[in-house]
């Protein structure tokens, strides 16, 4: 009998990830590393090779078992747990469509809970924690004005690690209605608004002569462009030099992600209504946006500030008078 799963799993990449859904590289590899370890872990648990292992052996118990071994192994966060199994649950559901035959055992995969982790509040930057880490670079020489100018557009336009270090010289439009267009999470194309002072930075920056003679808006001193690693440490660099006189950034890790956060923070002080933020930002829904709101402490104060005092006037607290509403306002 032919064994189906290693060409589903081969077409499940190759057509529905790749073809059908056209989905990004960055998700074709989490899905393979998924799929690396978990056919690994089935390895272990059948005894069976991974070319040798039956759809029949592809069963709920052996994916909680999987996601497990994740948590007792290699400790992982509830995020990366997740992930896992979101990549599990897609592979299931091209199941459905494949092999209707084991509705009933792709059911039980797909009714699999994920994990809830503790949410941390969104850490960002203040006005002056920014200001210090614009002033950090030395604009005297060529990489100092390139970091300056790569740190400003990250600020103020909360564009992602990924975008900011992909963008050409082309995808800058300068003038009265300045914008940086970029292809975002998901392969998704947006434009971003600059504002007068980035507009004018972004100029004398590409003014600049071109390094290697390339078409790269933020290259290496070789014309190449920056790997995540290289701007982690400039930033790591810049951020050490501005705590030297800027005290509260010795307490706080800035990675380029708290950059982002810092730029939505700043659109959120002005005013700026979240689902505004969120396609600025680029997020998938408004739920994205969230965080924000709850990590600004000026929106809390002002809701505060409209919440009858503990004594005061129009106050009127329920009392429940049955017993299972008391038990469950104990709760």
């Amino acid at each position: 009998m032919t064994n189906l799963l290693p060409r589903l799993i081969e077409r499940f990449f190759t057509q529905r990830l790749m073809r059908q859904r056209n989905v990004s590289p960055h998700t074709v590899a989490a899905y393979r590393d998924t799929f690396k370890l978990f056919l690994k872990f089935a390895h272990r648990k059948t005894g069976k090779s991974p070319s040798s292992l039956q759809l029949e052996d592809f069963d709920a118990d052996l994916v909680v078992a999987f996601l497990d071994d994740l948590g007792i192994e290699r400790q992982v966060s509830p995020a990366t747990h997740n992930l896992r199994l979101t990549a599990i649950r897609a592979f299931f559901r091209y199941l459905a469509f494949e092999e209707p035959a084991y509705s009933e055992r792709i059911q039980r995969v797909l009714a699999i809970p994920g994990k809830i982790g503790t949410k941390r509040e969104v850490q960002f930057l203040i006005r002056s924690e920014i200001e210090a880490i614009l002033a950090a670079p030395d604009r005297r020489s060529w990489i100092g004005r390139r970091d300056y100018v790569f740190l400003l557009t990250a600020v103020q336009t909360g564009l992602r690690l990924s975008e900011l270090v992909s963008l050409d010289r082309s995808a800058v439009t300068l003038g009265s209605a300045g914008h940086i267009r970029c292809v975002g999470k998901g392969r998704k194309e947006r434009v971003t608004p600059i504002t007068k002072m980035l507009n004018s930075t972004l100029k004398t920056w590409m003014d600049e002569p071109r390094q290697g003679g390339c078409d790269i808006l933020f290259p290496t001193v070789h014309g190449a462009r920056m790997s995540a690693d290289a701007v982690q440490y400039l930033l790591a660099k810049h951020v050490a030099k501005a705590a030297e006189e800027c005290v509260s950034l010795r307490s706080k890790r800035v990675s380029p992600h708290v950059l982002r956060h810092s730029a939505a923070m700043e659109l959120l002080d002005a005013g700026i209504d979240s689902t505004v933020i969120s396609l600025w930002l680029g997020h998938e829904s408004t739920h994205s946006t969230q965080p924000y709101l709850h990590a600004h402490l000026a929106i809390k104060e002002a809701a505060l500030a409209k919440v009858y005092p503990i004594d005061g006037p129009g106050l009127r607290r329920f009392k429940a008078d049955d017993k299972l509403l008391q038990f469950l306002d104990k709760l």
